[in-house]
């Protein structure tokens, strides 16, 4: 697998789990408020949203360079990979608690990475398909 793919691989599965873990973060230290405005207000005096909206901007961009490199089919399954990262890291550090349900669908994620791994990607369009 040529470089670029697995770095920008490694790099979609990191921003999105760091993403999740600081929204879960932000989003439980904001009290019920009656209305959208001063819910409004309360998030745009935490700082964390900084964080939230960083990590937003730099997946986006990291995706559109993935997507350069590597077929979707084959990126959006192996990114899937945070989607344990962060049943982890909530389980460790925000208290959080995996069920039986959650912890069989980490099990499907990665046997579903393990077959698509298995196949590889091709990241260049097939000759006379490309616009």
């Amino acid at each position: 697998m040529p470089r670029p793919v697995v770095i920008g691989l490694t790099l979609a599965i990191l921003l999105d789990t760091g993403l999740q873990i600081f929204w879960k973060m932000a989003v439980t230290d904001i009290p019920d408020q009656p209305n959208l405005w001063l819910a409004a207000r309360d998030i745009l005096h935490r700082p964390i949203f900084l964080l939230v909206g960083f990590f937003m901007a730099a997946q986006a961009v990291n995706w559109i360079a993935v997507l350069d490199h590597a077929d979707l089919s084959y990126a959006h399954a192996i990114t899937s990979l945070s989607y344990i990262s962060v049943g982890g890291l909530s389980v460790l550090y925000l208290g959080e608690r995996l069920d039986t349900t959650q912890m069989l669908g980490i099990g499907l994620i990665l046997v579903g990475v393990w077959c698509v791994g298995k196949s590889g990607h091709t990241g260049t369009p097939a000759e006379g398909n490309a616009p």
